[in-house]
């Protein structure tokens, strides 16, 4: 049994990146809100490869031309557990990235670039310990605070289907999206 779940996983793991690979047009776009990918839980990555690392370079070129500082694979289309942040100090990109440890808690309006013009007050840890692995397929532990922990969990966040307006309380989160559609309405 357990070796046809390890099967099973990699096959769904492989479909996943195959279908990212044959999909690259829809790749080089942001998906947005209430796009049903954004809502799923993305799929642990069991070989880190070439198809791996073409994900990443596609997700760098989406978030610099999209002005961003973090992307997850899902915003892509692609249910994989792969995120790229630049915090001015070069691209890191993260793989089945995990929070091991956290503490203490702050308040910040944040943004994001699967929901245009929305900000929203998200209550986060302000200290986290971010374990994943990089691209070279070598563990990495990352002890973070404030805004740069921030930003690697709201990466995190999407990697399990978990959007900032998903903080915040649902009539909230309805009059927002409202005024989301209708900015977006107006530039179609």
């Amino acid at each position: 049994m357990g070796n046809e779940r390890i099967h099973v996983d990699q096959f769904v793991n492989d479909l996943a990146l195959d279908e990212a690979s044959e999909d690259k047009n829809r790749m080089d776009k942001i998906r947005i809100y209430p796009d049903p990918i954004l809502r799923k839980k993305a799929q642990t990555i069991e070989n880190i490869d070439g198809r791996v690392k073409d994900i990443a370079d596609r997700m760098a070129r989406v978030m610099y031309a999209n002005k961003g500082i973090g992307l997850a694979a899902p915003q892509i289309g692609i249910l994989s557990r792969i995120l790229i942040v630049d915090l001015g100090e070069g691209r890191g990109v993260l793989i089945n990235p995990e929070i091991v440890e956290q503490e203490g808690e702050s308040v910040m309006d944040e943004g994001c670039l699967s929901l245009p013009n929305i900000k929203v007050p998200v209550k986060r840890n302000e200290k986290v310990l971010i374990r994943g692995w990089n691209l070279e397929c070598k563990e990495v532990n990352m002890e973070l605070f404030g805004f740069p922990g921030r930003v690697y969990q709201h990466e995190i966040d999407h990697l399990n289907g978990v959007l900032i307006i998903h903080h915040i309380s649902r009539l909230k989160r309805e009059l927002l999206l409202k005024k989301m559609r209708k900015d977006l309405s107006k530039h179609i």
